[in-house]
């Protein structure tokens, strides 16, 4: 049999020609993000289509990823948590807990670097769907044994078949499927969006606090996260802010292997945080008081601290009380509560 990729799928041939077409569903691009950032990035092998992210949605909620199938994705990513975790360390199969708090999922098409974990160390969406069911603290799981369980499994070749052309089940499909799911989990109608776009109104006490937010001699935070000319609200870039003296974690620098790169973790996105909780890397800031706090006061010097971290001989920007309760009301107006409901995420 012969094959060539044809478009969205492939046509197949022995005495006669099988075509296979899966049906294009193009990422929904907001207005804001439209008028502002580039394009997203999908990949010229994995497309978005409607069977795909079917497949992918299904996937991601189902358990059969984990090696005694009681854990899917959505355990450590719940859409109620922006796909996030509530807990500082999530368990994996065997209730063994890791050691970073679990990243959310929402705008990851605009990752433009494609640099995905807190460290970098997967590159592409895909790659980042490829590790959790290996990890043995994780999934523990083998992709042998996956494709096997999928294989044998009564609705998956079937599945496969319309979103691929093929019924032959292997880890670099089951992660595509995934990616593409993942690439549709866009949040862009927080109360500030509807702000930038006409549609509400802020409070003083959040104008204001967007005000601290873009003000060098205050909260001094777009470099790192963006502003409403950004609205991913994150450079997705690596940067040591002062968490730490020393270092338990190496973050960047134990996968780049450069000490320059010690203790620099990806900036995440400032949207819903108010269902992301616990915040950092480790998940040590239980409230995002406590993170304010942080870059007022708490700052820790080092020799890898971003230059970004200007007041870090001061301990921080020393903000007012009111500053941080404003900037507080700024950061929560960057929430979207469709974005948690969406019925399109969930597992319905």
């Amino acid at each position: 049999m012969s094959c060539i990729f044809i478009f969205m799928g492939w046509s197949c041939s022995n005495e006669s020609v099988e075509t296979y077409v899966a049906t294009p569903s193009p990422l929904q691009i907001p207005q804001l993000f439209e008028d502002n950032i580039l394009n997203p990035v999908i990949p010229v092998d994995n497309p978005q289509t409607v069977e795909g992210v079917a497949l992918g949605k299904k996937l991601f909620f189902d358990p059969i990823l984990s090696g005694d199938n009681t854990q899917a994705c959505t355990d450590c990513h719940a859409p109620g948590n922006a796909f996030s975790d509530a807990d500082r360390f999530s368990d994996g199969i065997d209730g063994i807990r890791g050691n970073r708090n679990s990243m959310p999922l929402f705008n990851l098409a605009w990752n433009y670097d494609e640099k995905f974990f807190w460290d970098g160390s997967s590159f592409s969406l895909e790659h980042q769907a490829f590790v959790p069911v290996s990890d043995p603290i994780e999934m523990k799981s083998s992709w042998t044994q996956l494709e096997t369980e999928l294989q044998q499994h009564p609705e998956y070749p079937n599945l496969f078949q319309q979103a691929f052309g093929t019924s032959k089940i292997d880890s670099t499909l089951v992660t595509k499927a995934i990616a593409q799911f993942e690439r549709t989990l866009i949040s862009s109608n927080s109360k500030f969006d509807k702000y930038l776009l006409g549609e509400a109104t802020l409070t003083p006490e959040e104008l204001n606090g967007f005000n601290v937010f873009m003000d060098e001699t205050k909260g001094d935070c777009f470099h790192c996260h963006g502003s409403d000319k950004n609205p991913l609200w994150t450079d997705n870039i690596f940067h040591n802010n002062g968490l730490d003296a020393t270092f338990t974690d190496l973050g960047l620098g134990a996968v780049t292997g450069d000490p320059a790169d010690n203790g620099k973790f990806k900036s995440p996105s400032l949207r819903n945080l108010a269902f992301t909780a616990p915040y950092m890397h480790d998940g040590r800031f239980a409230t995002l008081d406590e993170v304010i706090n942080h870059y007022s006061e708490g700052l820790q010097n080092s020799s890898t601290i971003d230059p970004l971290m200007k007041k870090v001989a001061q301990g921080g920007v020393q903000l007012s009380a009111q500053d941080k309760a404003d900037l507080k009301a700024f950061l929560l107006s960057l929430s979207d509560d469709e974005f948690i409901s969406n019925p399109d995420f969930l597992n319905q």
